[in-house]
């Protein structure tokens, strides 16, 4: 990893704007303005790669589902094992009788893991469903 150099810009920003960025910051837990800044430009950056479907990525996939739905589990599997070679881990938690929220770290092709996000969480009896990655390359120090 190649040592970068910080460099210096203003921000005009509207008073009232000003104030409500400095309450989320200090909300967050954010030491500085400068902080929040970078965190933002990178989380801008990271979702404009996604567009690239060749830049390599690594992220998670949560899936929160009924397991009673029918043929949930089973599809659930069989697209998971179609993509054996993306999955690096998976999680299963038992949330009550019905419910279940299953975590799963995949690394490779952006627009590949987002295909296979896409698949998991359109399963009928899946409620609801993230995807969310960050670059493998350190591009963005």
């Amino acid at each position: 990893m190649s040592k970068s150099t910080l460099k210096r810009f203003g921000v005009s920003m509207d008073e009232k704007l000003l104030k409500e960025f400095d309450q989320m910051i200090s909300s967050k837990g954010y030491e500085n303005r400068s902080e929040a800044v970078r965190d933002m430009v990178r989380d801008a950056l990271v979702k404009q790669s996604w567009k690239d479907d060749e830049q390599y990525v690594a992220g998670s996939i949560l899936l929160f589902y009924d397991h009673h739905h029918t043929d949930v589990l089973q599809e659930l599997i069989n697209i998971q094992h179609d993509m054996h070679h993306a999955i690096m881990a998976t999680t299963h938690f038992h949330l009550d009788h019905h419910n279940c929220l299953e975590l799963i770290v995949v690394k490779g092709k952006s627009g590949e893991l987002r295909k296979f996000s896409d698949q998991l969480i359109s399963i009928k009896g899946v409620k609801y469903g993230k995807f969310t990655v960050a670059p493998v390359e350190d591009t963005l120090a």
